[in-house]
C-alpha cells in the first residue's frame, strides 16, 4: 500500500511513497506529480499576470494534481488586498481545470471562509501544514474544506489532541519542508488514532482518490 504526500519539498527515496511535489511558476522539472501555484509570500505586481498564464499552460500537464501552494497570510509584506486578488485569480483556474487547491493560510482562516462560500467551489481546498486549534478546524471542515497534517503532529501535544477529534475522512498527511519521510506522519497518527498503519493507509488512499480523482 501506497503511503501519500501531499505537499512536498524534498523526494523520497521510498518506493512505496506517492509524493505531490510543491512547484512555482518557475519550475522547470514537470517528470513527476506536482502542484503549482503562487505562493503568497512571493507575488509580484509585473508578474502577476505573466505567471498566472504559466500557471494555466502547467495545470494541464498530467503531471499536475492541483493549484498551490497559494492562500492569504496576514504576516507576510505582501499587500493583503493583492493576495486576494491573486488567490481568488487561483480559485478560478481550480474551478475552470478541476484542480483541488492547496492552501497557505497564516492568520487568515476567517478570510478563506468567506471566500469559499463566495466562489462555492466543486473542487476541495485543503489546508496544508495545519496545526492550529479545534475551533479552527472544526470550522474549516464545517466548510467542507480538508487538513492537511505535517511533522507538527510527532511532537505538538495540543495539535494531537484536535487530530483525535478530526475524522479521517477530513485528513491528509505531507512533509512540506521538514527533513523527514511520510512514513513517520503515519506512524504517529496511527498512534494517535490507536489503529493500524495498514488501515490509515487504506483510508487516505480513499481520501486521495476521492479529492485528486486519480
Amino acid at each position: 500500500m501506497v503511503f501519500y504526500d501531499v505537499h512536498a519539498h524534498t523526494k523520497s527515496a521510498l518506493e512505496t511513497v506517492f509524493s505531490i511535489a510543491n512547484t512555482d511558476p518557475n519550475s522547470i522539472d514537470l517528470t513527476g506529480p506536482f502542484s503549482i501555484g503562487m505562493h503568497p509570500w512571493f507575488i509580484e505586481r509585473g508578474q502577476i499576470e505573466k505567471d498566472l498564464l504559466i500557471i494555466e499552460e502547467k495545470l494541464q500537464n498530467k503531471n499536475c494534481f492541483a493549484i498551490g501552494e497559494c492562500g492569504l497570510d496576514k504576516v507576510t509584506a505582501t499587500d493583503f488586498e493583492l493576495q486576494k486578488l491573486v488567490f481568488k485569480k487561483q480559485i478560478s483556474l481550480s474551478e475552470s481545470y478541476q484542480k483541488p487547491v492547496i492552501i497557505h493560510c497564516v492568520k487568515a482562516f476567517q478570510e478563506i471562509i468567506e471566500l469559499k462560500k463566495e466562489f462555492k467551489p466543486k473542487q476541495i481546498w485543503i489546508l496544508h501544514g495545519f496545526h492550529k486549534n479545534l475551533q479552527v478546524a472544526k470550522s474549516l471542515l464545517k466548510n467542507g474544506c480538508m487538513l492537511s497534517f505535517g511533522a507538527a503532529i510527532i511532537h505538538h501535544k495540543k495539535l494531537q489532541g484536535v487530530i483525535l477529534e478530526i475524522p479521517l475522512t477530513s485528513i491528509l498527511l505531507e512533509t512540506d519542508m521538514a527533513a523527514i519521510e511520510i512514513t513517520a506522519v503515519y506512524k504517529k497518527l496511527a498512534k494517535i488514532k490507536n489503529m493500524e498503519v495498514a488501515v490509515l493507509q487504506e483510508q487516505l488512499h480513499q481520501n486521495f482518490k476521492n479529492i485528486f480523482k486519480k
